[in-house]
Order: C-alpha cells, then structure tokens, then sequence
C-alpha cells in the first residue's frame, strides 16, 4: 500500500481548493490559526486614493455606512484578489502588484504627487508606508481590522504544512514545532518568519492560495518520480 502524505493547512480551505489536494491522493487536515475581526472605525477627511493590501480591509471598509462616499476614490491594491474584489463593489483600481514592496515601488515612482489613505490591519507591514513617507507622499492610515491569533496543539504528525501569512506561522508555532515537515509559504514574507525554525521552506510562484496548493502538489510529485 502506498504511503499517504499528511498535510495541515492552517487555513481552512474553500472546497475546490481542498478537492486538489484530496484528488492528489493526500490526507488533509485544515483549521484555521489565526482569525480576523473588523473594526469600528471613523472616517474623516480621505486623501486622493486609497490603498487595500488586502481582502480583509475591503472587506470591513465595505461595512462602513460612509462607503458610498468612498467610492469616487481611486485605488491602489496588492493582490489580484483584492482587485477583484473592489471592482465586484464598484471602485476603480489604478494600480495593483503582487507584493506590497512592487506596489510602493510604481506609487514612489509614478504618482509622487498624489496622497493616499491606507486602510490596514492591526500588524500591516511597514515595507509600504515606510517607502512612501520616505518620498514624502502622504499618508494617513485608518485601522479597519484586527488579526487575532488561535494558537491550537495539532497532535499529530504530517509531512507538509500550508502556511498563508507570518501571523499563521506565530500562531501555529505557539503549541507546535517544526521538525522534518515540509513548509510551503504563500510568499517570502511567510518564509521569512520561518527563517530561524526551519530550512526546509518552499515559496509558492505567486501569493495565492492555489500557488501554494499547487507548488505543494508539485513537490511530491518529483520526490515521487
């Protein structure tokens, strides 16, 4: 009988992405380690575009009573998802990039003279707003969720782990350690809060959930040729 691989995802898995992995002949265990929660929050006077580096912040702001107001904005976005998302609700997006450092790179560069309100998380990275105040583009930022950890024992052994964000990763690391399995990050981000636990890090080619499906897929796959 042929050894079954074991993955944990510490995220649950919508059930087309979960079918992937079933269908590659895997055993799948998913839970969700961190959880999100919006936030109430005001809004003032808006700068000339707005920033989302990700669904949770659309999200909440799109709860706000004030969205239709927001809606004349134009944005700027990190993720294709996130871009969906917006366009779904009726905003227009001007730029998006993959990574949140590409997306500083295009508004430093071109559109130095316009200011920004940034709708964020608790624990946003600084890699964009650092960027942008160091090429004195304004920006205000408005908290609009909060990243909760939910730390839990997974009390059994598997062979890969789907992380989806460095919060997914300290939460995880909280109850559990890392040995032998194998580690597949949706970004650098993600590997990187791995850096000192593990070697064994494999970084999906795009920051999607499907990447890191997919880059997990084809990982057993070549070890199994």
């Amino acid at each position: 009988m042929q050894y079954q691989i074991r993955i944990l995802s510490t995220k649950k898995l919508p059930e087309k992405q979960k079918l992937q992995l079933l269908n590659a002949d895997f055993l799948v265990v998913e839970d969700d380690y961190i959880s999100i929660q919006n936030k109430d929050f005001e809004i003032g006077k808006v700068n000339d575009c707005l920033i989302f580096t990700s669904q949770n912040a659309v999200e909440s702001v799109l709860e706000h009573k004030k969205i239709a107001g927001l809606k004349s904005k134009k944005c700027f976005c990190v993720g294709e998802k996130t871009k969906a998302l917006l366009e779904e609700n009726g905003f227009e997006v001007l730029e998006y990039s993959d990574y949140a450092a590409e997306l500083a790179s295009v508004i430093c560069n071109q559109y130095p003279k316009i200011s920004f309100t940034f709708f964020c998380g608790n624990i946003r990275r600084d890699v964009l707003p650092d960027a942008l105040r160091l090429m004195e583009i304004r920006l205000d930022e408005i908290e609009v969720y909060e990243t909760l950890l939910t730390p839990q024992k997974a009390g059994f052994s598997v062979d890969g782990i789907l992380f989806f964000s460095p919060s997914g990763v300290q939460s995880y690391l909280q109850e559990n350690k890392i040995d032998e399995e194998n580690c597949f990050c949706i970004g650098n981000t993600t590997a990187e809060a791995l850096k000192y636990v593990t070697p064994n890090r494999i970084i999906a080619n795009l920051p999607t959930i499907e990447s890191v499906i997919m880059k997990c897929i084809e990982y057993y796959r070549q070890q199994n040729d």
